[in-house]
């Protein structure tokens, strides 16, 4: 086993005080109190962080309010705004090392993974938004306002930025997550307070420091650290709060959009999923069962547009299923600081309860094990799953598992696959595997998804939107639809 050495950076900042960003302060919680953070690979205390109270959290967006209202950030310009994007960015790129592993030892993901992927995404992510502080334009308008045809009249449009941003993300990409939140808040003049996820607020502290070193001025940027049920509660209920936008459970995130709707607030809901790969009888079926193992496995299925329902027509699905489950099989499963390893562990020991319940009632309802549906530790390990055997309505198949576990089902024709495809409340992602482009073509807009990928799946670039139908969300992350999100229309009529 080849684990990575540590960083000294890396050591030391897991090793520093527990402090969290308000303002221009690193700072404990209002009463002292912290929480324990864990090693989801060995289950061992990782370090503590403060438990942030109601009153740390109102401080947070007070700061965050006078920083959009009063600080010189109020009156920065397009192009300060994307040179210190860029400036972050690069940051950011000087550690991706030490993010990186403040993510494995966190989340439990691969390292090398992370660095290569989720580290290098949110760079991207940040200089594409960077891209965009300087092309945030309005409009001018030819009114005829009927009700005065004497006068004369200029009127324009005006995008303004929407003011203080809530952002509360999950623990499956907190630093991806985090940044996805801050490009667009930040490429249009916003300011933001993040809460991580109770389990993942490392990499956003370390996130905080950078921002600092970049040059923002403070209260642009707050972390505050705590629970859901205490800090996330706080921020959403803050009427202070502009937008909320949130990255997370179903559940969860339609208390937040009701929340939002009695104080007006703006808000962004990037929820569960339960995403359909979809495999036609002329696909190249060794790629399509290697990327169908990916779809699922990758991040040890802990991925909100996981490809966690797989159809093949009829005729190959046997054979399909048993690439998968010998890619499965193959698959080694370790720390994710070893460079070695496939697959870590899951985030915590309640989670990895929650993955191993869904695959003991498919074991008490009949359905058939293909491969994996094993537990062990120390840490939070569930060996990659398949399940076959497995009625459509069966809860394996309409609910959100969030783990490495893969329900098949055989389909008939075309038409037998869409209806099983969009059977599901859900509508974050789906992939098609065919080389038949006029089929292809037939049932991307009968898939009921916000994202469809051909060939691949969960294929992500700064450029394109992504957010879901039905129960998977409100809204768009990523492209221009961000820059919406994050900005007010304001009509303006002068008569002249």
């Amino acid at each position: 086993m080849a684990i990575a050495t540590l960083l000294p950076a890396t050591t030391a900042f897991i090793q520093r005080a527990p402090r969290m960003l308000i303002g221009a302060e690193w700072v404990e919680a209002a009463d002292g109190q912290t929480m324990p953070l864990h090693n989801p690979a060995t289950g061992e205390q990782l370090c503590v962080v403060p438990r942030a109270t109601v009153d740390d959290v109102d401080r947070a967006v007070l700061a965050a309010r006078q920083a959009f209202d009063d600080s010189p950030w109020s009156r920065t310009r397009p192009r300060e705004r994307q040179n210190l994007l860029w400036k972050l960015a690069d940051l950011m790129q000087r550690d991706a090392e030490l993010l990186a592993q403040l993510e494995c030892l966190n989340n439990g993901k691969s390292a090398a993974v992370a660095q290569v992927m989720d580290v290098q995404l949110a760079i991207d992510f940040l200089r594409y938004m960077a891209g965009w502080a300087t092309k945030i334009e309005g409009s001018s308008v030819e009114v005829s306002v009927p009700l005065m045809p004497d006068q004369q009249f200029h009127s324009f449009i005006r995008r303004e930025a929407v003011g203080v941003v809530g952002a509360i993300v999950a623990w499956n990409f907190p630093l991806l997550l985090a940044c996805w939140k801050l490009g667009p808040a930040l490429a249009t003049g916003c300011t933001v307070v993040l809460k991580p996820a109770d389990e993942t607020p490392l990499t956003a502290l370390k996130l905080a420091e950078l921002v600092q070193e970049a040059g923002y001025p403070d209260g642009v940027f707050n972390v505050v650290t705590g629970t859901g049920i205490t800090a996330g509660s706080a921020l959403t209920h803050n009427p202070r709060v502009d937008k909320l936008t949130f990255t997370g459970s179903t559940a969860v995130g339609k208390e937040i959009g009701k929340i939002a709707m009695d104080n007006m607030t703006r808000v962004t809901l990037e929820l569960g999923g339960k995403s359909p790969t979809i495999v036609m009888a002329d696909a190249d079926l060794g790629s399509a069962a290697a990327g169908a193992a990916s779809a699922i496995f990758f991040n040890q299925g802990q991925v909100c547009c996981a490809g966690s329902r797989l159809y093949v027509q009829r005729k190959h699905f046997d054979n399909v299923v048993a690439d998968i489950a010998g890619i499965a099989n193959a698959m080694k499963l370790g720390s994710g600081l070893d460079a070695s390893v496939d697959m870590g562990p899951l985030i915590s020991a309640r989670q990895q309860e929650r993955v191993w319940r869904y695959i003991e009632m498919g074991r008490n309802s009949g359905a058939t094990i293909a491969c994996g549906g094993e537990r062990f530790g120390p840490g939070y390990f569930v060996k990659p799953t398949v399940i076959v055997d497995v009625d459509q309505q069966h809860s394996l198949v309409q609910e959100e598992i969030f783990g490495p576990v893969l329900v098949a089902i055989p389909f008939d024709d075309e038409a037998d696959a869409l209806r099983l495809a969009n059977d599901s409340p859900y509508g974050l992602g789906a992939s098609i595997w065919s080389n038949d482009l006029a089929a292809v073509h037939r049932m991307i807009p009968r898939i009921k998804s916000g994202s469809v990928w051909v060939n691949c799946h969960s294929a992500l670039d700064p450029a394109l939107p992504f957010g879901g139908y039905k129960m998977s969300g409100v809204g768009r992350e990523m492209g221009y639809a961000a820059i919406e999100h994050y900005t007010e229309l304001k009509s303006v009529l002068i008569k002249l």
